[in-house]
C-alpha cells in the first residue's frame, strides 16, 4: 500500500470513530444508560425477583418514561391489556380533578314535606343525597344538628330519602368475593352514609378474662353476640382466629363472634358492612336524633324532594381534592364508585350509571388526544376482573396528568413510599423510600403500581407495573426492586437481561 492509500484509510478511521463518539454522545445524553436503548429489556434485580416468585415475565408489563423525554426508559410487555386493580382509580380521579375540578363539593340536603310550626313538622322529612362519598357519621350529625338549631324538635310524618341522583341497581355484596360483610363490598348509593359501616372495637380485659366488643355505631337492628374467649400467647393474625356468622333480614342482622382472641393483642378494630342502606340511615337517622333531644316515631321509605318541599338545612363534603387524596391514599373503593357515578351524573346527567360514567371518561380523554381502546371500565375503582388496561396506557395518563393544571393535586393523592397510605409499610430501608408516589393494587392474581419516582438526580419518571398470575401476591419484591432500580437508575454493569 502507498502512503496516500494509508493516509486516507487513516482519515477514514477517524472519521468513523468521531461518528460513533458523538453517537455514544448523544444516547447518554439523554441520560439514558447505553444498555437501555432496547426498552424491552427488564432490569436484573426485576428479573431475578420475578424469577424467585415464580412469575412468568409474559404474565407481568413494565413501563417506566421520564418526564419530558420522547422515548420510554423500559417498555416490556407495555402493551398488553391487563387488571390493573386499584390502579385504575387513577383513570377516575385525573378525570374528576378534572372534569369537576378540585374545589367541587357534594351537597346532602334536608327538606321539611309538610307543615313545620312551633318545631313541629307535620308531614315527613327528606334527605336528598348527591353521591357524597365522605358523607361520615360526623357531617351527618352535623346536618342534624343544624335541624335541631333551627328549632326542628319533632317530625310526625317519615324519613323519606331521595336517592335518585343515581340510578337504582341490584347490587350483590356478596358478587365479588363472597365477604358481603367487607365494607369494600358495599354498593355505591346517592345517600351513603358512613360509608354504611359499623365499627368494632375489641377490647381484652385481663382482669376480668373477657373481650369486650363495642359498637360505633351502636345501632338498635344489629345485634352483637359475642361468644369470644380471651387468650394469652402472640396476636398474629388476629382476625383468622375467630370466626364470625352473620344472620338477618333487611330490616335486621345478627353478628355472632366466637373463638380466641388473644391479650396481647391490645384493642383492635374492624369494620363490617350488614344492612341494606334505607335501613343503617334509619337507625342512625334515630339514634342521632334521640341524642339531640328530637323525637321521632316514623319509618323510612323512598322518594323524591316535592315541588312544595322545603330546604331547611345541608351539609357540604370536603372539597374533592381531599376525597380524592383519602382514597388513593388509602384505595378506598366505595369512593371511587361514587365518584365514578358522579362523573356520569355531572357530565352526562342524571340518574348516574356505569355507562354514562364510562363514556364521559373516554370522551375527556379523547378531547386530550388519548385512544385507549382496550381499556374496560367496570366501576372505576378497580375491584373488578373485568377492568383492563395497558401499562403503556396507565403510562399516558401519568404522563398527560404532569402536564395538567391540577397535577399538584394528583400527584399529593399518591402514597409516598415508606410515609403513608399503602405504601407506608414499603421500602422504608431503601433509597427511594420518601421519593416515589405510587398508587398500588391488590387482589387475588393481581398485584399493580402505577405512579411517580424522583430519582438521585432529581428527575422525575412516570411507572407502571402490573402482574396478572397466581403467585402475584409474590410479585411486590419485583416490584419494589423496579423503584429502586429507577432511583438508581441502573448499574451499568446489572442493567438488563433478554425477555
Amino acid at each position: 500500500m502507498v502512503k496516500g492509500d494509508d493516509a486516507g484509510a487513516k482519515a477514514v478511521v477517524r472519521v468513523l470513530l468521531g461518528l460513533l463518539t458523538a453517537g455514544v454522545a448523544a444516547l447518554l445524553a439523554t441520560g439514558l444508560p447505553r444498555a437501555h436503548a432496547q426498552t424491552d429489556f427488564l432490569p436484573v434485580p426485576v428479573a431475578r425477583a420475578l424469577a424467585q416468585a415464580d412469575i412468568p415475565e409474559h404474565a407481568a408489563a413494565f413501563y417506566v418514561h421520564e418526564i419530558g423525554a420522547e422515548r420510554p426508559l423500559l417498555a416490556a410487555g407495555a402493551t398488553r391489556p391487563m387488571n390493573p386493580a386499584s390502579s385504575i382509580k387513577l383513570v377516575t380521579s385525573y378525570a374528576a380533578l378534572e372534569l369537576l375540578g378540585p374545589a367541587f363539593q357534594w351537597v346532602t340536603e334536608a327538606y321539611a314535606a309538610g307543615t313545620l310550626s312551633g318545631g313541629v313538622l307535620e308531614g315527613d322529612l327528606v334527605l336528598k343525597g348527591r353521591g357524597d362519598p365522605k358523607l361520615t357519621l360526623e357531617n351527618f350529625w352535623l346536618l342534624l344538628r343544624s335541624l335541631r338549631s333551627r328549632g326542628l324538635r319533632e317530625i310526625r310524618g317519615d324519613l323519606v330519602l331521595d336517592r335518585s341522583y343515581f340510578a337504582a341497581s341490584d347490587h350483590d355484596p356478596a358478587r365479588f368475593d363472597e365477604k358481603p360483610t367487607r365494607p369494600y363490598n358495599t354498593g355505591p348509593d346517592a345517600l351513603l352514609v358512613n360509608f354504611k359501616a359499623v365499627r368494632l372495637s375489641f377490647v381484652p380485659d385481663a382482669e376480668a378474662r373477657v373481650v369486650r366488643i363495642l359498637a360505633e355505631p351502636a345501632l338498635p337492628q344489629v345485634e352483637i353476640v359475642n361468644r369470644l374467649r380471651l387468650v394469652n400467647g402472640p396476636c398474629g393474625d388476629w382476625v383468622s382466629r375467630f370466626k364470625v356468622d352473620a344472620q338477618g333480614g333487611s330490616a335486621a342482622t345478627r353478628l355472632t363472634f366466637s373463638g380466641r382472641f388473644s391479650a396481647n393483642c391490645g384493642e383492635r378494630a374492624r369494620s363490617y358492612s350488614v344492612l341494606p342502606h334505607a335501613h343503617y340511615v334509619l337507625g342512625l337517622f334515630r339514634e342521632l336524633w334521640r341524642e339531640l333531644g328530637g323525637t321521632f316515631t316514623g319509618t323510612v321509605r323512598d322518594g323524591t324532594v316535592g315541588a312544595d318541599a322545603r330546604l331547611i338545612g345541608a351539609v357540604e363534603s370536603p372539597a374533592l381534592a381531599q376525597v380524592v387524596r383519602d382514597m388513593n391514599k388509602f384505595s378506598n373503593n366505595v369512593m371511587a364508585r361514587q365518584l365514578y357515578l358522579t362523573l356520569g351524573a355531572e357530565g352526562a346527567g342524571e340518574p348516574a350509571t356505569l355507562e354514562k360514567a364510562d363514556r364521559v371518561i373516554r370522551e375527556w380523554l379523547a378531547g386530550k388526544g388519548l385512544s385507549f381502546p382496550e381499556m374496560i371500565l367496570e366501576n372505576g375503582s378497580g375491584l373488578s376482573r373485568v377492568e383492563r388496561i395497558s401499562a403503556a396506557h396507565l403510562g399516558q395518563l401519568l404522563l398527560s396528568s404532569f402536564r395538567s393544571p391540577v397535577m399538584p393535586e394528583f400527584i399529593a393523592s399518591l402514597p409516598l413510599a415508606a410515609v403513608d397510605g399503602t405504601m407506608k409499610k414499603r421500602l422504608s430501608d431503601a433509597d427511594v423510600a420518601g421519593q416515589a408516589h405510587i398508587k398500588t393494587g391488590s387482589l387475588t392474581g393481581v398485584r399493580s403500581i402505577a405512579g411517580y419516582v424522583l430519582d438521585a438526580q432529581g428527575r422525575r419518571l412516570v411507572v407502571v407495573s402490573m402482574v396478572n398470575h397466581p403467585n402475584a401476591e409474590s410479585a411486590q419484591a419485583a416490584q419494589d426492586a423496579l423503584l429502586a432500580w429507577i432511583y438508581h437508575r441502573g448499574a451499568e454493569s446489572e442493567c438488563c437481561l433478554r425477555k
